[in-house]
């Protein structure tokens, strides 16, 4: 079993190959935790994707909406207040992240904890058993801090091949 799978979103097969992974690796119980903001559209891959799994009525706890992000902000007691509410849950986090031009649109799936904040230099907790990590921009250049470019076609996208992996994977 690979520790670590990535598929780029538009792959006919990138929601199964999503749910593999989850199926191999993923320990019931779990709940999923959905990292990002909806104030900028690269940073909401992660609350979109909760949001469609809510609407999904899926078995797992879901943490992370459009309505209720989870953030650097509040970040911390997200976390406290999952592994209260959800002791012997493991967590799959999900959230967005910065990468190379030509790896725009992959989706990685790793065993791993997501660093939250890394690639803005932010230094925030480590959060999750298994990662669902979208790369939605490039940190080539450090444009990103000055021009939001990115579509939300693309965002979208990513998140609907998420979210029927997951939902394959229930």
């Amino acid at each position: 079993m690979q520790e670590e799978v990535r598929a780029f979103y538009f792959q006919n097969d990138c929601h199964l190959i999503i749910s593999d992974f989850l199926r191999n690796h993923a320990e019931n119980p779990f709940l999923i935790f959905c990292i990002g903001t909806d104030r900028y559209i690269g940073d909401c891959l992660g609350p979109l994707i909760g949001t469609l799994l809510t609407k999904l009525n899926i078995i797992a706890p879901i943490f992370g909406t459009l309505d209720e992000p989870i953030h650097a902000v509040n970040l911390s007691e997200s976390i406290i207040e999952a592994k209260l509410r959800y002791p012997h849950h493991k967590v799959i986090a999900i959230d967005a992240c910065l990468g190379t031009k030509e790896n725009v649109g992959i989706i990685h799936l790793k065993k791993t904890p997501i660093h939250p904040g890394k690639g803005v230099g932010k230094k925030l907790p480590p959060v999750g058993d298994i990662s669902i990590v979208g790369i939605v921009d490039s940190a080539e250049s450090r444009e990103f801090l000055y021009i939001h470019n990115i579509r939300l076609s693309l965002i979208m996208k990513m998140a609907e091949a998420v979210v029927r992996g997951i939902y394959r994977a229930c």
